[in-house]
């Protein structure tokens, strides 16, 4: 233990050594011992010393001396590789990121093309797919699917408040256009300028204030009926009656 004790406080400093914890038996005449550690810097941490004692030896010597962290000590938080910390919107100008080679969200473009229409090596035929573009990758079945459920479970989905409001869908508009491929079935990308979703992808469910059928009210040309007084009535008084007898007597 003093041995250990000594060694600690070489890493350290000696005052920052502090009582002795615990010691654990690793194996045969091998220990290690654990002493407080009083560092301000390293609150919660732990002084840990092997020591071992090499047959027929007589002397023990060190094997490792090193800080361990103790319940409350303050740690770094666990590593996250960097494509797990990558957050949408992340990637600015002059921003590179690499897609592997395995990504299950992209297949060769050539696998979409039926065999028969393959040339003899099996290559060069993806030139004609998608209008010739001659993609070396297109998208998956599971690249469909992942942005298929991140599109319909977001704002561009039915379930966001301003589609909630909306007089219709947008499957109704005449400001959408729906995509290509198998996508087509659900979404489309808005084309009105004055929509808060002005060339965005949209599923065919949302909605929102600007669509196409929307019309301005209409004047309103009603008559407006007359009101009776039901409550009461008038009591007239005529000074002279003679023209009230004449008015009855021709009815």
């Amino acid at each position: 233990m003093d041995l250990a004790r000594s060694v600690a406080a070489e890493v350290g400093r000696p005052e920052w050594v502090g009582e002795h914890l615990t010691v654990q038996v690793e194996d045969t005449r091998l220990v290690t011992h654990y002493f407080q550690c009083l560092d301000p810097s390293y609150p919660g941490w732990t002084y840990s010393v092997t020591v071992v004692r090499a047959s027929r030896a007589k002397d023990v010597t060190v094997n490792e001396v090193v800080l361990l962290p103790g319940e409350g000590a303050l740690v770094a938080p666990n590593w996250v590789p960097w494509k797990e910390r990558l957050r949408p919107g992340d990637v600015g100008v002059g921003d590179l990121l690499p897609t592997d080679e395995d990504d299950e969200r992209l297949v060769p473009g050539y696998a979409q093309v039926p065999d028969s229409e393959l040339d003899a090596e099996g290559m060069d035929k993806q030139m004609v797919w998608e209008l010739g573009l001659g993609r070396r990758q297109v998208l998956s079945e599971v690249g469909r699917e992942q942005a298929a459920e991140r599109w319909y479970g977001g704002e561009a989905g039915p379930r966001s408040p301003i589609a909630t409001a909306a007089p219709a869908a947008c499957a109704t508009c005449g400001f959408l256009t729906p995509l290509a491929g198998e996508l087509r079935q659900m979404f489309g990308v808005c084309t009105n300028e004055y929509a808060p979703d002005d060339g965005r992808v949209v599923s065919l469910d949302h909605g929102c204030g600007a669509h196409s059928e929307v019309r301005r009210p209409g004047p309103q040309n009603e008559p407006l009926a007359p009101v009776v007084d039901e409550m009461g009535y008038d009591h007239i008084v005529f000074d002279d009656t003679t023209e009230l007898e004449l008015v009855s007597s021709d009815s």
